[in-house]
């Protein structure tokens, strides 16, 4: 069973509007709310492609209660610790271009009392792997999430990390068994310029299997993705489709790589399923995840390039 943890879920309020005018009036063609948060729009692909899934994290107040019934509306599992605080909506405003502004609120509170309370509940689970991903509630540590992962790598579970900035950092000190940065997180990581030339990010992804984790998938928008296991890297190429939104694509790969790893494909199967997911995504409204056709047929279409390494 693969365990998705969502600290800080939301309430995705997505508008489309015909384009973005800041300081002016705004007019949106199109709103619809969805049950939101990485680690939510994970356990949706994982479920979409057949597997097991439980979606845990904290909620608060009214706003909560909607969440998880929005949840329990889509079919998935869920066992959630209700927190102080208030869970948060999150705007995001898509203009007809597919570009996108987010605007976030700032969540639950969380004490000491709910993360060991979080910690005993995963480790009580009977999950083979484990996806932590997303931002760190107002309460908690950016130690967080590399205290979650040595817990949870000693207790013989499979640790994927999605996050960025310090809690990203402290997290790798664990050691988890695969990443999924993307280009802004990796180069902010390794405190590089935004500019930095794409030939440079295999190096640097590298460096982040030299610190022990096993596998990274690198998203880098329109330029594809990077993926490497240690014995191979890989460049997977953008497939040309119609953006609706890239809302939830990074998490759709990071559900397609969970059950890729549960179901032992191999390197190259992992890679092709990983881009099928996260390409279809791009052409689902709101935060849905891609029909699994739609991603079969994607990940036979992916161009995959070997980087030889240096």
């Amino acid at each position: 069973m693969i365990v998705t943890v969502t600290m800080n879920p939301a309430l995705d309020k997505t508008a489309v509007l015909p384009r973005l005018v800041p300081g002016g009036l705004n007019r949106l063609s199109e709103v619809r709310v969805d049950a939101g948060g990485k680690g939510i729009n994970v356990s949706k692909m994982i479920a979409v492609l057949g597997g097991d899934t439980l979606c845990t994290g904290f909620v608060g107040g009214a706003q909560g209660e909607e969440l998880t019934r929005r949840i329990n509306a889509l079919g998935l599992r869920l066992s959630f610790i209700e927190v102080q605080g208030v869970t948060r909506t999150n705007l995001k405003l898509v203009d007809e271009q597919g570009g996108l502004t987010e605007i976030n609120e700032p969540g639950v509170q969380v004490s000491e009392k709910d993360l060991d309370h979080l910690k005993q509940l995963l480790l009580a689970t009977d999950s083979t792997t484990v996806v932590i991903s997303g931002s760190l509630p107002r309460g908690a540590s950016p130690d967080t999430y590399r205290v979650l992962c040595e817990a949870l790598r000693a207790a013989g579970k499979r640790v994927i990390i999605d996050a960025d900035g310090e809690a990203f950092a402290r997290a790798l000190e664990a050691k988890p068994f695969a990443v999924k940065p993307n280009r802004f997180e990796l180069l902010q990581y390794f405190g590089l310029p935004q500019d930095t030339h794409e030939s440079a990010l295999p190096g640097l992804c590298r460096k982040l299997l030299d610190m022990g984790v096993s596998f990274v998938a690198l998203s880098m928008g329109e330029a594809g993705a990077l993926f490497l296991n240690g014995e191979k890297t890989v460049l997977a190429r953008t497939i040309p489709l119609q953006v609706r939104s890239s809302v939830g694509a990074g998490d759709s790969m990071v559900g397609a790589l969970a059950y890729a790893f549960e179901r032992g494909l191999d390197f190259e199967e992992t890679v092709r399923f990983a881009m099928g997911a996260a390409m279809g995504a791009v052409t689902t409204e709101g935060t849905n995840a891609p029909p699994i056709e739609l991603v079969r047929d994607l990940a036979g279409q992916i161009i995959c390039e070997t980087i030889e390494e240096e």
